[in-house]
């Protein structure tokens, strides 16, 4: 064949790729402009463009809050009682317990490792009879309406590594997480707010960081990730228009970006330049709806009071799970908080009550909320930590002052609402709280079996990059079929 007649056929096939692409992007980029002209019905809502939008089975949850306690609690003070502990306080930890374990650089230095018994008291409450430690009164109110796992597992003992896996199912960054899958998985229900949310509240000794990647799309288009909620002045950086810019200035603005970003499409067809329109229209309507979405001025005294004395300080633990609660109403798909401090290398007696004061009850008043207005049976409300801590203490011993390292080979998680069974405590752990003893639950299994609730196969949900077709699981991971209603 002529080489010049080759060339312009190559030419014109390249030309029609291109240009099928770009059609395709029109039209969601048209979806993104005007939602409505792919709804079954004005108004409805529908998931955003690149995502599923449907599930793989019927699901029982139809979104997350998640209230992650960043540092790691220490389970045997809270939902792991050992009573035999008390007559093992003291002595050393058998090496047939500890099995070599690796150890982090704050104990690897020591030469014994004494057994700590928990100095707060345990009652069992409720129906179900669950064992709850003092520090929790809230939460034993509600133990007729939450799954109790304790036999949660990860190989992670130090903090970047144990928050980047229960998250996103890698120790190491760069792959997205939970609510990004979510988000990709599932869209939105509401087109005026994003997707995945994250709010931060900190106790009183909060040292420990937490890095933006955690609520991060990974290699998932950048629509995916998390939007995170401040806890003072805007809730989202620059919602407001800066001084002497109205609203029919701003949409003027957006709609000149809009059509310059339409043109860069046109040319390249690069799926990032609809996400950066989208956001921008994500963002005009937020100016909306985020200030009707954080306004608690017309919540009755009485919903106030389930969450506590600090609901009503922006950025609290308290505040964060009541807008959590409005989210959810809202249609919102993945809600995320994280309240910092539970790192308790010393001082634990101390820190961790303060910590429990902070969270004990809005997290029973949230799943009350819930309740009581229809929305848990399809919200999956979940509690924990990356790891839990040791049943040795760090450094010595005294009365009031003992503090526990980091120990991921088992801790406790609970779980209410969307799919699973309520009033159980499932697995345990040895004695000395230190081992599985029946039913490991894995962190892969644990978000395998989030996803399930869902109406997704762990399997199923993935996303070629690089060659490879990528999970929130990776390549582990079975549902636990005992906890599921």
């Amino acid at each position: 064949m002529d080489p010049l007649r080759e060339h312009s056929l190559l030419l014109t096939r390249r030309h029609f790729f291109g240009r099928a692409a770009a059609g395709i992007g029109l039209a969601a980029l048209g979806s993104i402009l005007n939602p409505s002209l792919l709804s079954a019905m004005p108004g409805e809502a529908e998931p955003g463009p690149f995502t599923l939008g449907k599930t793989h089975f019927p699901p029982k949850a139809k979104r997350v809050i998640y209230l992650f306690m960043a540092g790691g609690p220490a389970q045997m003070d809270l939902l792991d009682y050992k009573p035999t502990l008390e007559k093992l306080h003291g002595e050393e930890l058998p090496a047939s317990i500890r099995m070599g374990q690796r150890l982090t650089g704050m104990t690897s230095g020591q030469s014994k490792f004494p057994v700590v018994s928990s100095k707060f008291k345990f009652a069992q409450h409720g129906k179900c009879g669950a064992w709850i430690s003092e520090l929790l009164p809230h939460t034993a109110k509600i133990v007729d309406d939450i799954c109790i796992v304790k036999t949660v597992n990860t190989e992670a003992i130090n903090h970047d590594p144990a928050i980047t896996f229960i998250q996103t199912g890698f120790q190491q960054p760069g792959r997205p997480c939970m609510g990004s899958w979510l988000s990709y998985g599932l869209g939105t229900d509401n087109h005026n707010l994003p997707a995945f949310i994250v709010m931060i509240s900190s106790g009183k000794e909060s040292d420990q960081p937490l890095y933006t990647r955690l609520w991060g799309s990974g290699f998932l288009p950048s629509e995916y990730q998390g939007v995170q909620f401040r806890g003072s002045g805007d809730p989202v950086l620059y919602l407001s228009n800066p001084s002497g810019i109205d609203a029919q200035s701003r949409r003027r603005m957006l709609d000149g970006i809009a059509k310059l970003n339409q043109k860069q499409f046109k040319a390249f067809a690069d799926p990032e330049i609809n996400t950066r329109i989208s956001q921008y229209e994500m963002s005009y309507r937020m100016q909306t709806s985020v200030p009707d979405l954080t306004d608690i001025s017309k919540e009755p005294q009485a919903t106030l009071d389930l969450y506590g004395p600090d609901v009503k300080k922006p950025g609290s633990f308290a505040y964060n799970c009541l807008l959590a609660r409005r989210m959810a109403e809202r249609g919102v798909r993945f809600t995320q908080l994280y309240h910092r401090g539970w790192d308790q290398h010393s001082k634990l007696p101390k820190r961790i009550k303060e910590q429990c004061m902070d969270t004990d009850q809005a997290s029973a008043g949230l799943i009350q909320d819930l309740k009581q207005r229809g929305l848990l049976d399809d919200t999956l409300v979940i509690w924990g930590g990356e790891f839990g801590r040791t049943v040795y203490s760090q450094g010595p011993i005294s009365k009031d002052d003992y503090g526990r390292d980091h120990h991921g080979r088992c801790y406790s998680v609970w779980m209410a609402g969307g799919g699973v069974k309520p009033g159980i405590s499932y697995g345990q752990t040895d004695d000395y709280c230190y081992n599985v003893a029946e039913n490991p639950v894995h962190i892969h299994d644990m978000n395998a079996t989030v996803l399930h609730c869902l109406g997704l196969n762990h399997e199923r949900l993935t996303y070629r990059f690089q060659g490879r077709d990528f999970r929130l699981t990776d390549i582990h991971g079975s549902v636990v079929k005992d906890i599921l209603s």
